[in-house]
């Protein structure tokens, strides 16, 4: 790094989330300087497919005028206005409106803050302030799931299952418990079918409830496809099974689509593709393409009621965001929105999507590879040093990093959950693009194989 340069200076003066601290003191950032549709370029000039679309989110990619155009005709027009004591404005107003409509459920009310982890904070706070208005006051604890995500604040990590996320930081709360993930391939026994894993899985949920008692648990949290656990997904009837079970308790159901919504998984609502009904769905990322931090909480009536009547009661609702319902953030998420609909966006995502993953699953042969598995425009591939073990190395993450950084050199940006690469690329993107990203793939598999079989020994 040059004395002054961007780089030193990002190492004098910031500490980065999701980073070793200390390895970024010695190597420094990778700072990007620009976006082209689904590209980034860094400060060398060096061009990368960003196959994550940053991170989960910028659906439309990175230089998508109509967006900045909303955001500059908004600034110059009302460039902030809050929510709170009843204010509102014109474009949280519509906002509001599009969201209630296009749900893939009948919802009643938005709440809007700022990101998926404010959103899953709120939604807890809220869970507790509706048993309260119920008279349930002990009707407050909450079930997600292992490898799901929600965010990072102190109640959305410990929703999060992830001892990352809870190591050093106290976490979880009480009163947030954990149940098994729907990842087949890792979690199911010998000579079960998914069938059976799916009942296991819904089985151990009811488990959980009756242990813990079915009167005081209020809610469960999950993803329709868990994003950042690796892209999970899960076995043809998991939802089906699970949603029986949460009814059976009149348990409130959280979908988190802060990943799959929006055109994710081909379909608009990641609930949509897996017939899930929620009485909350969360929403973030996609929802502005991430060119304006905005997140959405949409409620039906049988959630939003019993909070309604307990505002009235004590006088208000003592919870908000500074940002929440922010008219730029708001006129950004209307016109993405539209040009989602307008340009086929979705249908693309069910056309582009089932190439790639005919794509990715040649690759499942490979020796490296155990398992192809996605839908629409995400997926993953699980590294292994042993199919049969169904690992990569003892120290897990050690060969993911390895296979990400191959793909860096090549121009391609992935992300790997320990030895799992994670890809979602942009809705905009194009067969020859996804070409582009098999192709490189191909190639970074052939290098791995000589670099690190020799390296490492399967667990």
């Amino acid at each position: 790094m040059l004395p002054n340069s961007q780089q030193a200076r990002d190492v004098a003066y910031q500490l980065h989330a999701y980073t070793n601290a200390r390895s970024h003191q010695r190597a420094g950032p990778l700072v990007i300087e620009r976006g082209e549709g689904p590209y980034v370029f860094d400060t060398e000039g060096k061009r990368y497919l960003d196959a994550m679309a940053g991170l989960w989110s910028a659906g439309l990619g990175f230089s998508e005028k109509r967006l900045i155009e909303a955001a500059h005709r908004q600034m110059q027009l009302l460039p902030f206005y809050h929510t709170f004591a009843s204010r509102s404005n014109g474009p949280c107003i519509a906002l509001a409106e599009k969201l209630v409509k296009m749900s893939p459920v009948p919802m009643s009310k938005v709440f809007f803050t700022n990101s998926g982890s404010e959103a899953n904070d709120t939604v807890l706070k809220l869970i507790a302030y509706r048993a309260n208005a119920l008279g349930q006051p002990q009707r407050k604890k909450v079930i997600s799931r292992l490898r799901g995500y929600h965010g990072v604040t102190i109640g959305a990590a410990s929703l999060t299952g992830f001892p990352d996320n809870h190591r050093s930081f106290d976490l979880p709360l009480p009163n947030i418990m954990h149940t098994g993930s729907p990842h087949f391939y890792k979690d199911s026994r010998a000579g079960e079918s998914e069938e059976a894993f799916a009942t296991r899985r819904a089985e151990e949920l009811e488990s959980l409830i009756q242990h813990e008692g079915a009167d005081t648990i209020a809610a469960f949290f999950g993803e329709p496809v868990m994003g950042a656990g690796g892209v999970i997904v899960p076995p043809p009837t998991y939802w089906d099974k699970i949603q029986r079970v949460l009814k059976k308790h009149s348990i409130l159901l959280v979908a988190d689509e802060v990943i799959c919504g929006f055109g994710r998984t081909g379909k608009m609502f990641g609930c949509e593709t897996y017939n899930i009904a929620p009485d909350v769905l969360v929403v973030s990322k996609q929802l502005t393409s991430s060119y304006f931090p905005l997140s959405a909480i949409i409620m039906n009536d049988y959630m939003f009621e019993p909070i309604a009547d307990e505002s009235n009661r004590v006088g208000l609702l003592a919870h908000g965001f500074t940002g929440g319902g922010h008219p730029v953030g708001a006129a950004v998420a209307l016109e993405n929105l539209k040009l989602i609909e307008e340009r086929g966006l979705v249908a693309n995502v069910d056309r582009i999507g089932t190439y790639m993953q005919e794509r990715l699953r040649t690759l499942v042969d490979h020796p490296l590879v155990g398992e192809v598995r996605g839908v629409g425009l995400i997926a993953a591939i699980e590294l292994v040093l042993g199919k049969k073990q169904k690992v990569a190395a003892t120290s897990p993450g050690d060969v993911g990093s390895i296979a990400s950084r191959l793909l860096h050199e090549r121009g391609i940006i992935v992300r790997n959950v320990d030895d799992a690469l994670s890809m979602c690329p942009p809705l905009i993107v194009t067969k020859e693009q996804i070409d582009e990203l098999i192709d490189g793939i191909t190639g970074m598999l052939h290098d791995l194989k000589s670099t690190v079989v020799n390296s490492f020994e399967p667990h």
